[in-house]
């Protein structure tokens, strides 16, 4: 009997600290941002008509079900692990639509120079390459753009981040199912 309670602890144990798999992409359930603990808010898959383009996953210091929750807490992390080969274009548009479909025409222009330099950035990428990681740490009040984990920029601004991380969790989200999981957990 005692080494059965042993088992099923140990397996407890196990399993709350075990990471997600999200095709074939493996999520620990912390990571460290600006040294910094956070925590696996959720993740899916963000998906384009057929093609699975990237895992999409939400780090906070504790987890949340709303925006306001999210946007409440510093630092936060939003990472695409991608699943296909991306050109730059690709990924700026992607996020200059979401910014678009998310913000009005006076928080774009308020944020203007913070998205031209984001811009630059991921144009500064070049093709992106499938197993690539991009993320998106808000910490000490800048948005840490990262691919592979090589910072390419540091973008100065709260209301910069809100807007960007509405691209996937807003009320215009660029795909209702990711937000969900990443709101509420892994999903496939």
């Amino acid at each position: 009997m005692h080494r059965m309670l042993v088992a099923v602890a140990a397996f407890a144990l196990s399993a709350s600290v075990a990471a997600v798999d999200i095709e074939g992409v493996n999520l620990p359930d912390k990571a460290s941002v600006a040294g910094h603990d956070v925590v696996l808010n959720g993740a899916g898959v963000r998906k384009k008509v057929v093609f699975k383009v990237y895992v999409g996953s939400l780090w906070l210091p504790q987890k949340a079900k709303e925006l306001a929750g999210v946007l409440a807490q510093s630092p936060r992390r939003i990472q695409m692990n991608l699943l296909r080969k991306l050109s730059a274009d690709q990924l700026v548009d992607a996020l200059v639509d979401g910014l678009n479909d998310n913000a009005n025409a006076a928080e774009l222009e308020a944020i203007k120079p913070q998205t031209d330099a984001l811009v630059a950035a991921m144009k500064g990428f070049g093709d992106v390459k499938e197993g690539s990681t991009v993320t998106l740490d808000f910490a000490d009040g800048a948005t840490h753009v990262t691919l592979d984990g090589r910072e390419r920029a540091t973008i100065p601004g709260d209301a910069f981040n809100r807007a960007l991380t509405r691209v996937w969790l807003g009320d215009h989200p660029a795909q209702a199912s990711l937000k969900s999981a990443m709101l509420h957990g892994a999903a496939n």
